[in-house]
Formats: C-alpha cells, sequence, structure tokens
C-alpha cells in the first residue's frame, strides 16, 4: 500500500458536483492499494498515518501528529498511485489491486483511522468515482508512506 500525504489548511471531494468529503486543518491522503496487500497493511499504514509528526509544534519543529493537533483527515483511494511508466508513455497499472480488494483494504483504512481519531474527523471520497478534489496545502508539506520495500 502507498499514501501520499499532504499537510493541508482544508480539504474537500467533490463527486457529481456535490460535496461529500471535507476537513479542515489536517491531511488529505491518497491511497493506493497493490496487489498482495493485506488488511494487516491498511491497518498498519492508518497508525503510521495518524501517527506521523509533520505539524510545526510551538518551537516551529514538525514534532506533532494529526492526532495531537485534533487535525482531520480526508482520505481518497487513488490507484493511479501504482501507475508504472518505466515503458512506454502511458502507464501500466498492473501492480494496482484488482477492485474488490483494493476497495476492501481503502475501507479498512478509513474504519482504522476512524477507531483512533472517531468518525467525526475522517472524511472520504467515493470509492471507484470521478472525483475533484480541492485542497489547500500547508506549507506545502507531501510525504509518501509505503509498505513497499523498495
Amino acid at each position: 500500500m502507498k499514501a501520499l500525504i499532504q499537510r493541508v489548511i482544508e480539504g474537500s471531494v467533490e463527486v457529481d458536483s456535490a460535496t461529500v468529503g471535507r476537513i479542515a486543518k489536517g491531511l488529505v491522503v491518497l491511497l493506493g492499494v497493490k496487489a498482495g496487500d493485506t488488511e494487516a497493511d491498511a491497518k498498519w499504514l492508518a497508525e503510521k498515518t495518524v501517527n506521523l509528526r509533520i505539524f510545526s509544534d510551538n518551537d516551529g519543529k514538525m514534532n506533532l501528529s494529526v492526532f495531537d493537533i485534533g487535525g482531520g483527515i480526508l482520505a481518497i483511494s487513488q490507484f493511479t498511485l501504482y501507475g508504472d511508466t518505466k515503458k512506454g508513455n502511458r502507464p501500466s497499472f498492473a501492480r494496482a489491486a484488482e477492485p474488490v480488494l483494493a476497495e476492501r483494504l481503502y475501507g479498512k483504512y478509513v474504519d482504522t483511522l476512524k477507531t483512533i481519531l472517531g468518525d467525526e474527523r475522517v472524511a472520504t471520497g467515493v470509492f471507484g468515482a470521478r472525483m475533484k478534489v480541492h485542497i489547500i496545502n500547508d506549507g506545502p508539506v507531501t510525504v509518501e508512506i509505503t509498505n513497499d520495500p523498495s
């Protein structure tokens, strides 16, 4: 699994011109699931996301997590994170998980976030939908977390 995490002042997601998820200060997470990923991977990644210390403390050091600051997380499924562009100019998505597995593990990731932060601090997009994601970056700060060995 792979999470591309952006520290934001605010974030929202629209599907068919309707806002389906919105957070204030916190993290927008683009989540990719690859073939072979497990529920244990989803749980580990969610816990790592919540505890990632990328918010500034009183001394201006990145020392606080989204949990510490009372922020929210907007989690968006994004299979294109596993696009392979080594050959040619069109990405291959052969490493991405099949939709049934991806949706199940995305759900496990979100459920774990909600268990730790509470339902009110976690927002989502709609799995498999065409979405418009609105982000106001803070910093900008972008970090990737992955369970890939490379």
